[in-house]
């Protein structure tokens, strides 16, 4: 893969490492996610007992990423003390890491290496579930979504961190 040149990629070798701190998969579509300690990333499909995985294949929305520090920024847009991140539909949680640095760039979750495809946007269905506001609360805020590279196992724990191009 040839990346297209980005200001940001001279300095993605200061972005330090994070970890992720929640992991949750949707059994069936429209159910709540389930939360877990570990899943495992299937290379180019998804994450191991998500529902998306059977309509993903080949897609770049194979695995949705979000971050604490976007999750406190959209609570404190709801005046909400604490939101579970179940209930914002993302796979997997990270803290201590710039999500949207990582955008169109190939990092490691764990074991498996992913590549960050887009934003992922919120979707009108936020408003049901986080109340009037929830949309605008979470735009650009939303995380990323991302294909997976190579597949491997991730646990709550695990580093998240840039996989330079080689």
């Amino acid at each position: 893969m040839t990346a297209r040149k980005h200001p940001l990629d001279r300095y993605l070798s200061t972005l330090g490492e994070g970890i992720v701190t929640w992991i949750g998969v949707r059994p069936r579509r429209r159910e709540p996610l389930a939360s877990l300690a570990a899943a495992t990333a299937v290379f180019d499909q998804g994450l191991e007992g998500d529902h998306r995985m059977t309509k993903t294949p080949g897609s770049g929305r194979q695995v949705t990423l979000i971050s604490e520090e976007f999750i406190r920024q959209i609570a404190a847009q709801l005046d909400l003390q604490t939101l579970d991140p179940a209930r914002l539909r993302r796979n997997i949680v990270v803290s201590g890491i710039n999500l949207n640095a990582l955008r169109r760039q190939r990092f490691w979750v764990g074991n498996a290496l992913l590549e960050a495809t887009q934003l992922c946007h919120p979707c009108a269905r936020m408003e049901a579930e986080l109340g009037a506001g929830a949309v605008v609360a979470m735009y650009g805020y939303g995380g990323l979504c991302a294909k997976i590279i190579e597949g491997g196992d991730i646990e709550v724990g695990a580093s998240v961190r840039w996989a330079p191009p080689s």
